[in-house]
């Protein structure tokens, strides 16, 4: 069978002819070859494996090893914490305890006074208002010592913070809004306050 010479595409440029005067000759062998990355870069998806990060990874061993440890130190951090509670609950109790032993104490002349007013009353019926006024004043003193000011005073302008209003009353001597009379003492002062004193008012016009 006889072999026909391919005929050549005029619109084909032969690459073994010379090109022309002033043309671009396109590169032949010395393009690079279109396919995936073969090394290691940014744009490969490969993961690095645990060896690339320094060293081998921990073994179960060591895991559990310090999950011991760190649940040892909780277990010891809790039951600190739970001696240092019972130690305050016992300290605050103490506390608690003295400071009513010591306020007991303080009344205790007072309670020795009036055993002997109550004694002395049959012999002079008169003494016992003076044994009972001088009992009255060493319970105020103890009060005073130990922070509770006594108040029942009158001509005083009425302060809600000290004075508790039981009545209102005219009294043309009395400048309107002031204490005209203590119907019972107050004793401490803000915070310190265990009762306000109950009086009676001068009525405003």
């Amino acid at each position: 069978m006889p072999i026909h010479p391919r005929e050549s595409d005029p619109a084909v440029p032969d690459p073994a002819d010379p090109a022309p005067e002033g043309a671009v000759r396109p590169p032949r062998g010395d393009l690079p070859r279109s396919g995936p990355p073969t090394g290691p870069g940014p744009d490969t998806d490969e993961e690095p494996g645990p060896d690339a990060a320094g060293g081998p990874a921990p073994s179960e061993d060591e895991h559990t090893a310090e999950l011991k440890e760190l649940e040892d130190r909780w277990r010891r951090a809790l039951a600190d914490l739970d001696n240092l509670r019972k130690r305050h609950t016992r300290e605050l109790e103490r506390e608690r305890t003295s400071e009513r032993s010591r306020t007991a104490a303080a009344f205790l002349p007072v309670l020795d006074n009036l055993e002997l007013a109550l004694n002395h009353a049959g012999s002079d019926p008169g003494a016992i208002v003076e044994g009972v006024r001088a009992v009255r004043d060493q319970a105020v003193n103890v009060l005073e010592l130990l922070g509770y000011q006594r108040h029942a005073e009158t001509g005083v302008a009425f302060d809600p913070a000290r004075h508790e209003v039981v009545g209102v009353v005219q009294d043309a001597d009395a400048p309107p809004g002031t204490v005209v009379e203590v119907l019972r003492p107050g004793y401490g002062d803000g915070e310190r306050q265990i009762r306000p004193a109950a009086v009676t008012v001068a009525k405003r016009e």
